[in-house]
């Protein structure tokens, strides 16, 4: 196997960046669902606790609201719910009751679209048990519109609402299935790896290199050999290297426009739809801050209004900003005394937008409703969609792939098995989507397939 890498180290939007004695996160800050990363490295020989120093988060996540409103959500269900409670009357007891519902769709998920390649609505009814499987999923109603139902606070339709962002999409369109995050959050772990997510990334390279895979970095791929539809290799730099498989983990948007070219492919990718873009700044701040977590988020006073935004192609006016400081848990991430804060908001995939004046712009928002960090700033720098594009190919700086707006939208993803024989997708544009444990996922399903296609593959690997 050899994996060719267009930048200078492997990891793609698993990217770090340094800095006068800090480092960043520059993509995934969270880990969840962390043993589909442990059965790949155990097919490796190995655990992923044996490769990476992995910390249980707790808290979670905190949450606040331009009202002055926080809530702190913790490692165990109850203690959430106890907080909850406190927060808003009834809250509790209605997180709880979600919980049992995000459950369910977790499990239905998890041995039906999650367990291997789909084609379509038929591959996902043959794997249910019975008919009530399809209503257990909550497929056919927006997340915002069960998180209207269950909760009687609108803050706290905010808070569901934002799994949609996971997979860089909204509320209102994304179905109701992607609520299962909650209880996958709230049971299974909100993780960190000590040293940084890079370190994840760092461990599978090293991993795969005792497996015997080769890696070439700055090997940016120009073209697939593609001969009487069958992709025979990879152009880099002029060098024609031959293979029997190759399997793309690019977008698949650059992939059928630029890599191996095929219009009615790319006009069913334009037909899914990008996911969001981002801007994000790192800021390497002087001094400790009170009252935050690893995981921050700030809402908007109106969602609704921020996802039209994005949606007209506009930068929100008052944008949802994520904070993560995993100098909180790990103090290697920045100097003694000192925090490193990485700021997210969602944009629409648009590579043109300026965004030299974001992070001033940013941090005056965050002002608003969390801390003023502007007096302590030692640096800042910005990252936009045109850098997303740039650095890792991504067509509009789409972060997630395609979007997972609307009921079929799971379906609309290109195919693994693309229409040249050979010629395989993996990653966030095709399926089960975007996200770490999502991509983590389709790599698996990827090289299931492969080895189904070329059996002597799995013989040789005997």
């Amino acid at each position: 196997v050899l994996v060719c890498e267009r930048n200078a180290t492997v990891g793609g939007k698993l990217a770090v960046y340094q800095r006068d004695g800090f480092t960043f996160d520059m993509g995934p800050s969270l880990l969840t669902l962390p043993a589909v990363f442990d059965d790949a490295f155990r097919l490796a020989g190995t655990t992923l606790a044996d490769e990476c120093d992995l910390i249980r988060l707790d808290p979670s996540f905190r949450y606040f609201w331009p009202d002055g409103s926080t809530v702190t959500f913790r490692d165990e269900p109850v203690a959430t719910a106890e907080a909850l409670e406190s927060f808003s009357n009834g809250a509790g007891a209605e997180y709880l009751q979600y919980l049992e519902r995000a459950r369910t769709i977790w499990q239905v998920s998890e041995r039906t679209f999650f367990a291997g390649d789909m084609h379509g609505r038929l591959s996902l009814l043959r794997r249910m048990h019975s008919p009530r499987d399809l209503s257990r999923i909550d497929a056919r109603r927006t997340l915002h519109s069960r998180a209207e139902a269950q909760f009687r606070d609108p803050r706290l339709v905010q808070w569901l609402g934002r799994y949609a962002t996971y997979s860089g999409s909204d509320p209102r369109q994304v179905p109701a299935t992607l609520g299962c995050i909650a209880a996958v959050e709230a049971d299974l772990g909100a993780w960190y790896v000590r040293g940084g997510l890079g370190a994840l990334c760092s461990a599978i390279e090293r991993v795969a290199r005792r497996a015997g895979v080769e890696f070439r970095t700055n090997a940016d791929v120009q073209r697939i050999i593609v001969q009487r539809n069958r992709a025979e290799g990879v152009v880099v730099d002029d060098e024609e290297l031959h293979s029997d498989v190759v399997i793309a983990n690019a977008d698949a948007e650059h992939l059928y426009r630029d890599l191996a070219p095929d219009a009615k492919a790319l006009r069913r990718v334009e037909r899914a739809g990008r996911s969001t873009s981002g801007i994000a700044v790192v800021v390497g701040v002087a001094g400790r801050t009170p009252h935050i977590d690893h995981h921050n988020v700030w809402f908007s006073s109106d969602y609704a209004r921020e996802f039209d935004d994005i949606a007209a192609g506009r930068v929100p006016r008052t944008p949802t900003i994520y904070g993560c400081v995993s100098s909180v848990t790990d103090p290697t991430q920045a100097p003694a005394g000192d925090e490193n804060w990485f700021l997210l908001i969602n944009v629409p995939p648009r590579d043109e937008l300026q965004v030299a004046e974001a992070g001033e712009w940013m941090l005056a928002q965050l002002a608003k409703t969390g801390p003023d960090l502007r007096r302590r700033v030692k640096f800042l720098e910005v990252v936009g969609p045109a850098d997303f594009a740039r650095n890792v190919r991504a067509p509009g700086g789409a972060i997630y792939g395609t979007s997972s707006n609307g009921r079929s939208a799971a379906f609309r993803r290109p195919a693994i098995r693309s229409a040249v024989r050979g010629m395989y997708l993996v990653g966030g544009s095709t399926h089960p989507g975007g996200g770490l444990p999502l991509v983590a996922m389709s790599a698996r399903i990827t090289s299931d397939v492969v080895l189904r296609d070329f059996p002597s593959a799995l013989q040789a690997q005997r």
